[in-house]
């Protein structure tokens, strides 16, 4: 289990087509800039999003992010939840492995993404879906 802190507000983006992923960036960018996260701090969430906006809908079939503002004493951070109901990943370990893909990509950004975020956690089983879990702080 990741993060702890209180949820002070959520908002769920579906995605279903690649012009939803350009949704979820758009979402996350304007999240992390109300939260005033630095342009750097800000950059690699919204990287992190957008592979992971890709994923649930290249290998999950489609889903949704659900964000959410989170406080925890004087820290607060974003908490991005990417679900979907598709094939499940088989082996975590080497779906995070950098080279490693299912598709056609260079297979950095599931690695990747956990890289650039605080929290990272992933929910799978095959046949079942996928929720990828993951918090940046501030």
């Amino acid at each position: 289990m990741i993060f702890t802190g209180t949820v002070q507000k959520t908002e769920t983006v579906p995605i279903q087509t690649s012009s939803d992923v350009v949704v979820v960036r758009q979402r996350v960018r304007v999240w992390t800039t109300e939260m005033k996260f630095s342009l750097v701090e800000q950059t690699k969430i919204v990287t992190a999003a957008s592979e992971l906006g890709r994923n649930t809908l290249e290998h999950g079939g489609g889903g949704s992010l659900e964000l959410a503002l989170l406080i925890n004493g004087s820290r607060r951070g974003i908490r991005l939840r990417f679900s979907d109901q598709g094939p499940g990943i088989p082996d975590v370990a080497l779906a995070l492995r950098d080279g490693y893909t299912s598709g056609s990509g260079m297979g950095l950004g599931l690695g990747g993404s956990k890289r650039l975020m605080n929290e990272f956690e992933i929910e799978t089983a095959p046949g079942v879906g996928t929720t990828i879990t993951t918090v940046r702080w501030k």
